[in-house]
């Protein structure tokens, strides 16, 4: 650039500042002009100037390059005690995975019959059909042997006393039958429902600042304690008021557990390692999803399984023990004395000697052991150029994901659409679960092959696609079915849809879970915490439509679609925004995170010039102001940016 020309020319006008903020004298010799006398006042007394204290020096680069320094030093993923961590933060991931998905057995509603009376008050012993409820999946049972066919009743018919339940989720006894949560209660049952999503959605976002300022090992194991506390209270529960609430604590304690052990397990990862690492965690808590059918048939109660579900949570009170604060959190917070201890740990679990530290990373600590830490807010991120953009748009992308994969699901099991494939809880519950298991699997090599940004890119175009060929070419094959020489029936428009769902639904979990994991890399150390509650509690507003729509009975299902169809097409502008995180170090900082600037999507071919610099051509321009006092200095064919013109 021009400036730093004229800087190192020592060309004429007036001297530009050096590096830490000094103007040299006018002299521009290196020898500073001697100190005159003190001033002095109008009664002749002296003024004795007051000492400034220097500017604090910058921390040491080789201690803010985790990565490059501090990682190969402690054997990256080679070391055996980094691989014991990796594998303790994938083991509670079975256990998350049971009570994600517990509300399916908890909260299942039942078909369900009146027992008749006679004129005496005893009961006759037989059933009278008065009301048979059909989930949101559209799946029943037909009826066991000796009783009635259900049928749907009125509302003048629901004034029963005791009420006949079969349970289709492999339970005898569940919450739904335990306070008779039907007819006009069956509104309790969706109010259970949000208690878990909004105690996520909360917990996300409050664990996640609080993760940032004391750090990822204190909120893990308080959520444990506490998870413990009202899960297993919860079985205890006395009314469905009581079981509501508590389960909204569950929810804002497994948020903590969940985002704590998220943060852990990228921060542990050299970048080639961090999206396998995380997509095995995803795995186990897959197996989880399908082992918990089986799990409720063994407990056939709900409170014996809710109590088994949580009783896990207790061998994690070990991690206390066993499991040391994140380093790179230490490191990037300034927090160099719980460093060092921290690295001596790992170099003697490792059996690791000190003098491999070629680049020299002990000594540096020494020195900079008594900096005070630095530990920073989310909130700070409102006053950067691109970093909060980044975040904005992975929030948007994962309430599009989660939110639109409900659509997709009633579209293929809502009686609405008429289409319903299965009639049987466990198929159902079985296909969803295969449908998101194949898009984690797909996800593997699209990511390694495309990158996080060409990835998610392509899965939100295969989602937009989805919803908008089911929205328009749907209603268009359903008006010519219609015509006598169509030639078309109602099951050809059955069929597209249900393909069209599974798409979709393939596509929208792996958008859902790519921008999670996008977030997680993108956002600095010092607030991954509150980025990743951030997107995480988007994810969960997106699930939360599902029982809102239940609640309100699927009024307003078709323009639900379309609204988040509208999102996929502007989510995927906004992608081409992003920056390309694959087998880049995680930013430390924020202004390491604000240097994630966006790249092509496609390399550059030789000899091209590329329309916007890159960050190494990216200098100060504080000093263009003094352009024109030192213009005496430029050569006439030189440029503003330092190039020659013609």
């Amino acid at each position: 650039m021009a400036i730093d020309r004229r800087r190192e020319s020592g060309g004429g006008g007036r001297p530009l500042p050096e590096e830490n903020g000094s103007v040299p004298g006018a002299g521009g010799g290196d020898a500073a002009a001697p100190p005159g006398p003190p001033p002095a006042n109008a009664a002749g007394v002296e003024i004795q100037a007051v000492p400034v204290p220097p500017p604090a020096a910058a921390c040491s680069p080789l201690l803010l390059d985790y990565d490059g320094s501090v990682l190969p030093f402690l054997g990256g993923l080679g070391g055996r005690y980094q691989r014991t961590l990796v594998l303790l933060t994938w083991v509670p991931a079975l256990v998350i995975g049971f009570s994600k998905f517990s509300d399916s057995f908890l909260l299942d509603q039942p078909d369900f019959w009146c027992r008749e009376a006679d004129g005496q008050g005893n009961w006759s012993g037989t059933l009278a059909p008065i009301h048979a409820n059909h989930s949101g999946n559209g799946s029943s049972f037909p009826p066991a042997p000796g009783l009635p066919t259900p049928a749907t009743g009125n509302a003048s018919e629901c004034g029963c006393r005791e009420w006949h339940y079969r349970i289709r989720a492999g339970l005898v006894q569940n919450v739904v039958s335990k306070w008779d949560l039907v007819c006009d209660s069956a509104w309790k049952v969706h109010i259970a429902k949000f208690s878990l999503l909004v105690g996520l959605i909360f917990g996300h976002l409050i664990t996640g600042c609080i993760a940032d300022w004391v750090g990822r090992r204190p909120v893990l194991l308080f959520s444990v304690i506490f998870i413990l506390i009202f899960g297993l209270t919860v079985a205890l529960s006395v009314n469905v008021t009581m079981f509501s609430t508590l389960r909204f604590f569950e929810g804002f304690c497994l948020a903590g557990i969940v985002l704590s052990l998220y943060a852990l397990r990228i921060e542990l990862c050299p970048p080639g390692h961090r999206f396998m690492i995380t997509m095995v965690a995803s795995f186990i808590e897959m197996a989880g999803q399908f082992l918990m059918p089986g799990l409720a048939a063994l407990c056939r109660d709900w409170q014996v399984l809710q109590a088994v579900i949580i009783c896990p949570f207790l061998l994690m009170l070990l991690y206390w023990v066993i499991f040391p604060e994140s380093l790179r959190w230490l490191m990037a917070t300034q927090q160099f004395e719980a460093s060092k201890e921290l690295i001596l740990e790992f170099t003697h679990k490792n059996r690791m000697n000190t003098e491999s530290d070629i680049k020299g990373v002990v000594p540096e600590l020494e020195k900079e052991i008594t900096r005070r830490p630095k530990k920073v807010c989310i909130v700070k991120v409102v006053g950067t150029r691109n970093l909060w953009k980044n975040i904005v748009v992975l929030c948007v992308n994962s309430l599009t994901g989660y939110g639109i994969h409900h659509c997709f699901a009633k579209s293929m099991m809502g009686h609405e659409a008429k289409m319903a494939i299965t009639h049987n809880f466990y198929a159902d519950y079985y296909t969803m679960a295969g449908i998101a298991l194949a898009s984690c699997l797909a996800m593997c090599p699209v990511v390694g092959f495309l990158g996080r940004r060409g990835g998610l890119l392509l899965f939100m175009i295969l989602t937009a696609l989805a919803s908008l060929l089911q929205l328009g070419l749907l209603n268009l094959i359903g008006k010519y079915s219609q015509l006598p020489d169509s030639g078309m029936s109602d099951s050809v428009k059955d069929k597209f849809s249900v393909a069209f769902s599974i798409v979709g639904m393939f596509s929208s979990h792996a958008v859902g879970s790519l921008s999670v994991f996008f977030c997680a890399e993108i956002t600095p150390t010092v607030i991954r915490g509150g980025g990743l509650g951030l997107v995480l509690a988007s994810a969960g507003f997106g699930r939360l439509t599902a029982p809102i729509m239940e609640l309100h009975n699927q009024k307003g299902y078709f323009l639900h679609h379309v609204i988040f169809a509208c999102c996929t097409l502007i989510c995927i502008i906004c992608i081409l925004l992003l920056p390309e995180s694959k087998n880049q170090n995680l930013p430390e900082n924020i202004p390491d995170g604000e240097h994630y600037t966006r790249q092509p999507l496609l390399p550059h071919k030789k000899g091209e010039q590329p329309l916007l610099l890159t960050n190494s051509e990216l200098k100060d321009y504080s000093g263009l102001h003094d352009s024109a006092a030192v213009s005496d200095g430029i050569p006439e064919n030189t440029t503003a940016n330092g190039m020659k013109s013609m």
